[in-house]
């Protein structure tokens, strides 16, 4: 059976405040105002009972519920990281309507669900909401209503979804906002809008580089943490420019387009060559350049003969021409 207390009331306050307490501490679930909508907390350190709320709401754990922090410093214990513009939007927007998607601290033991490593976090302007939760520490706290309706801006509204679910009602009067926070993720290099509300995108802008992500309405179906929010920036396909295998690897030729260099076998496996005079199909001219000189032969009648045979010599011995065959040969 559920407990409700009226907060305008100072007495009921005090007991109501001490209930929730206690219930928190048991793992058990309650509903608290807000300075935008009605929330449904737990111990964020209690796993059992973070899906106790996640079931309470009828979600599951691929929308992590994000956690309220009552003091800067618990907010510092859950962040490893809030960029370039973290503090400052911090500085200028807390308590308020900001919610901050920041790298979460690898120490942290807990489960929020499927967060990839990030933390949803905020610090309410609610007398009532920071008086408990500098009494409970962190809580992981939804807006207050079942998935697919309208987020609770009453405790009516809040039981009337809610019902038995939770142990304890504190009644805090209408919200003063009713709208929704504003969600901003911190973990690329630029903030980046996640989820419009209670901030506007211009009083963001005056504070810190901002960039519009896929704008998601505020609604009554809107996750508290969208998934894009624990992914890396990562530009779009069509941004990237397409890369096609083998084209940045210069144009080489198919070994059939190289000319074949013929293997040239070793001196020793080149077979003997017989002496030029042997050879019966050798020009005449080289043949008598290479037989015996006159002195060891017989006498050769003056003429044409031995004239052509001092011709060659001087060709051969004193230009230094090759002889035509010797200029095949080289040519091979």
């Amino acid at each position: 059976m559920s407990e409700r207390y009226d907060c305008s009331d100072p007495e009921q306050r005090e007991a109501g405040i001490a209930a929730a307490v206690a219930a928190v501490q048991r793992g058990e679930l309650v509903v608290l105002p807000t300075d935008t909508v009605y929330g449904i907390g737990a111990d964020a350190f209690t796993t059992w009972a973070v899906s106790r709320l996640l079931v309470a709401k009828g979600r599951g754990r691929d929308m992590p519920p994000p956690v309220l922090v009552g003091t800067m410093r618990a907010a510092s214990a859950l962040v490893d990281d809030m960029g370039a513009f973290g503090q400052d939007l911090i500085d200028q927007f807390w308590p308020g309507g900001l919610t901050l998607v920041c790298r979460a601290s690898p120490t942290l033991a807990w489960d929020l669900g499927d967060t990839r490593g990030t933390v949803a976090v905020r610090m309410p302007l609610h007398a009532v909401a920071l008086d408990l939760l500098k009494k409970t520490g962190p809580m992981a706290v939804s807006s207050a209503n079942r998935t697919g309706l309208p987020a609770a801006t009453t405790a009516d509204e809040a039981v009337e979804q809610l019902g038995d679910t939770v142990s304890v009602y504190l009644d805090g009067g209408p919200c003063p906002g009713g709208v929704a926070s504003t969600i901003v993720d911190l973990t690329g290099s630029v903030p980046r809008l996640l989820r419009p509300g209670a901030i506007p995108m211009d009083r963001l802008r005056e504070v810190a580089a901002l960039v519009t992500g896929e704008d998601v309405p505020p609604g009554a179906d809107v996750p508290d943490v969208p998934p894009a929010a624990d992914v890396p920036d990562v530009p779009p396909a069509a941004d990237v420019p397409d890369v096609l295998p083998g084209a940045d690897v210069p144009d080489v030729p198919p070994a059939a387009d190289v000319p074949d260099v013929p293997d040239v076998p070793p001196a020793a496996d080149v077979p003997d060559v017989p002496d030029l005079p042997d050879r019966p199909d050798l020009p005449d001219g080289l043949a008598r350049a290479s037989a015996p000189s006159p002195a060891d032969g017989p006498d050769l009648p003056d003429g044409p003969a031995r004239a052509s045979s001092a011709d060659s010599d001087v060709t051969t011995a004193e230009t230094g021409e090759p002889s035509a065959n010797a200029k095949d040969t080289a040519g091979k």
